[in-house]
């Protein structure tokens, strides 16, 4: 298989605090991989220094086997985009706009305009909404509308930090749901980080755990459902 994002011996440091130490993470194409750990474990920290928003103290990060930039302005224009934690939407825009936003780095019009009939096929409420303000929005819309908005840029790899977070079970099935229609019918391969371990090890194909900034555990998802050891620790079974 081919990795086509690839996380190299990557370092972060908040002044003498080490963030993270020496993680190494591969994406293979087509796959849903998921990272799970507490609050605190280094997942955010690890998403931000992917897409350049934290700098690096040390490894490098892989797209398509070449270094990817490591300021925020120029992964933008990379095929890679995220979903933020806490969504993050431009409240004063109206739908239309937040995902207009997201397809700055393509310059075709017909190709934006492709890409967004197909968001709204996959999110047919924010169609509905499409001229509503993106402050006025329901959490789960918001959610979507994130989502939206970093697929609009066609991206290879979509990453999504916590995509759960602060949403009902019933909007969270719902949202897992499309993931997996985006992961299979649009090819794009994910890496998702969620503290709804349960969630993330059931979508996805893989797994990686994070404690205290390093991997500890790797392996197949399913066969982590069934780590007594993470199912004690993460899925709350005794």
């Amino acid at each position: 298989m081919e990795a086509v994002l690839s996380v190299r011996n990557l370092s972060v440091r908040y002044g003498a605090i080490q963030a993270l130490r020496g993680i190494d993470l591969d994406v293979f194409r087509g796959e849903i991989v998921s990272v799970i750990g507490a609050n605190g474990a280094g997942k955010t920290t690890m998403m931000n220094a992917i897409m350049g928003d934290i700098p690096r103290a040390g490894g490098e990060i892989l797209l398509n086997g070449k270094p990817l930039p490591d300021k925020s302005f120029r992964v933008a224009c990379e095929k890679i985009s995220i979903s933020p934690e806490g969504r993050r939407v431009f409240a004063p825009l109206t739908v239309y706009e937040n995902l207009q936003m997201g397809a700055f780095p393509l310059k075709d019009k017909k190709e934006i305009a492709e890409q967004l009939k197909e968001i709204y096929r996959l999110f047919p409420r924010l169609e509905e909404r499409k001229k509503q303000y993106a402050g006025t929005l329901s959490g789960g819309e918001q959610q979507m509308l994130a989502i939206g908005r970093a697929l609009m840029q066609k991206p290879e790899v979509l990453l999504l930090d916590e995509p759960s977070l602060g949403l009902a079970p019933i909007i969270i099935s719902e949202i897992f749901k499309e993931l997996k229609i985006i992961n299979k019918e649009l090819g794009t391969t994910i890496l998702i980080v969620e503290q709804n371990a349960k969630k993330a090890l059931q979508l996805s194909d893989r797994a990686y755990v994070l404690q205290t900034g390093k991997v500890i555990i790797e392996g197949k998802s399913s066969e982590l459902l069934k780590n007594e050891e993470i199912q004690a620790a993460y899925l709350g079974v005794k």
